[in-house]
């Protein structure tokens, strides 16, 4: 981060200093000693967090000021403090609007909070919990339950805190209850998260009566399936998660997914036997066995595009269909080299590929000019004094404030380096196994890494190839283009015929 700082000099110059002796401090040579540091950083650790969410109100107030005087409309004067906060914090731009809105109600609206907070009696997630169940009501009724509520903000634990502060909530205004119910009702949403073992889950908030009915039939349509003897095999579990699947798609089998489902995966993965992961963009991995089978198992069409990465860091260069705007193949390879919000520290799902470079000031509808990101950082970045500058490699993003942060374009395939068997380097692909041919043309080889002494802890770098390992493959092809593409064509013909 570059970044000119306008603040108090004497405070900063304390504060590295003091986190210049917490990283050099030796541990506590007691358990009683080690305990009371612990205790009293945890202590810090409330401190702290006050101190930002007060450095962060007046931040907002000072960005609100800075607005006007830019002749900024009112309505939008200071609405992205929240991002800026965010960054500063590395963490998403969401996290950031998050903590400056609880940092508000906190500093102005919940004195007993505060005080708790910032002398370490209380944590940030008991904060939270005081704004949460306080969020509907008025300031001057979050005051009296903020006072109601200090003999209980140390003692309680997490889940008493919340019920108590809730139940107090609910007394002082009996309408919040009703209010809190419709507000929720206009939040509920779907989400996907993707977890291990190849796994997602998909979690949907609903109001409670709409949610039992999704269950009772999705329960019912389950157990018909047993009673009727198609379970061949699957517990009921699984056969209530099968429903769910058939349901959302309207497909006759969970198997045969008929929605359109990107999964990048090397050649030798797809084709032989490679253990490089597959990757399902804006999701992120999938076992290289569980996507071989899952194609394979698939009923639904499957389609097969080239993607050409750059050898020596991995990144996304070409693909074998491009158009001139964000659309079709282009937003597609927009997409898949970003994977997610390229914005520093977002990681939300992308949903806009826009200019960096705004269309409007001459920015060029090109690759280099373009980014994947969230709607909420597109609409950040058209705000005054914010500015993006991409390449194909990366993102600058500029504040206001005039801070600086950077993020790189990743490699398409995370993957390490994986040792071959003994005996050299990978052997040539039998001349009737159509399946390893074509993994070693679209796969190029790579050098065998130098042996190590066996005492020495090696770090394998998460890259597709080295530069050393890219120039020796560039060495040694000595094959056109046009010979490859031939060579493709006849094992894919001989794939087809063996399908026949």
């Amino acid at each position: 981060m570059d970044t000119d700082v306008d603040a108090e000099p004497d405070l900063l110059t304390e504060l590295a200093r003091f986190s210049d002796m917490l990283r050099h401090a030796e541990v506590g040579w007691t358990e009683a000693g080690t305990l009371a540091r612990i205790a009293a950083l945890e202590e810090l650790k409330a401190t702290v967090v006050a101190a930002q969410a007060r450095e962060s109100v007046a931040f907002a107030e000072l960005r609100r000021a800075r607005d006007r005087a830019n002749q900024i409309p009112e309505r939008d004067c200071g609405v992205r403090s929240g991002e800026e906060i965010g960054l500063a914090k590395k963490v998403s731009p969401a996290a950031g609007r998050k903590f400056l809105t609880t940092a508000r109600a906190v500093v102005t609206d919940m004195p007993n909070t505060l005080k708790a907070l910032n002398s370490g009696e209380i944590s940030e997630d008991k904060a939270r919990i005081m704004v949460d169940e306080t969020a509907v009501l008025e300031p001057e009724d979050r005051r009296k339950v903020d006072t109601r509520m200090r003999g209980s903000l140390g003692p309680a634990g997490l889940r008493s805190l919340r019920a108590e502060a809730r139940a107090l909530a609910e007394e002082m205004d009996a309408r919040s209850a009703a209010e809190r119910a419709e507000k929720a009702a206009a939040n509920r949403r779907v989400t996907m998260t993707p977890i291990a073992d190849g796994m997602g889950r998909v979690s949907a908030i609903l109001p409670l009566p709409q949610a039992v009915a999704v269950f009772e039939g999705l329960t019912a349509a389950a157990e018909a399936v047993i009673a009727a003897g198609g379970a061949n095999g699957r517990g009921r579990r699984q056969v209530l998660a099968d429903a769910f699947v058939e349901r959302l798609t309207g497909q006759d089998s969970a198997q045969a997914v008929p929605a359109k489902v990107h999964i990048v995966m090397e050649a030798e993965s797809l084709l032989a036997d490679g253990l490089v992961p597959a990757w399902l963009p804006g999701f992120g991995p999938l076992p290289a066995k569980t996507a071989r089978n899952f194609l394979a198992a698939t009923e639904a069409k499957v389609l097969i595009r080239r993607l050409f990465t750059r050898a020596a860091d991995g990144q996304l260069v070409g693909m074998e269909a491009r158009g001139r705007a964000f659309t079709g193949q282009l937003r597609q390879m927009v997409v898949f080299r970003d994977d997610v919000c390229r914005t520093p520290w977002c990681d939300a799902p992308i949903r806009h590929a826009d200019h960096a470079d705004p269309h409007a000031a001459g920015g060029d509808t090109s690759w280099e000019n373009g980014s994947g990101l969230c709607a909420a950082c597109n609409y950040t970045k058209e705000h005054p004094g914010w500015k993006h500058e991409a390449t194909a490699e990366g993102l600058s993003v500029t504040t206001p404030s005039g801070s600086t942060y950077e993020t790189v374009s990743p490699p398409l395939m995370k993957r390490m380096r994986y040792p071959r068997a003994e005996g050299g380097s990978r052997a040539s692909p039998r001349e009737d196994d159509w399946r390893l041919q074509l993994a070693g043309l679209l796969e190029p080889s790579r050098a065998e890494p130098e042996e190590s002494p066996p005492e020495t802890e090696v770090e394998l770098p998460y890259l597709p190839l080295t530069s050393a390992e890219a120039r020796d493959w560039e060495e040694q092809v000595a094959v056109s283009a046009e010979a490859v593409d031939s060579a493709i064509e006849a094992c894919l013909r001989q794939a087809l015929a063996e399908v026949g």
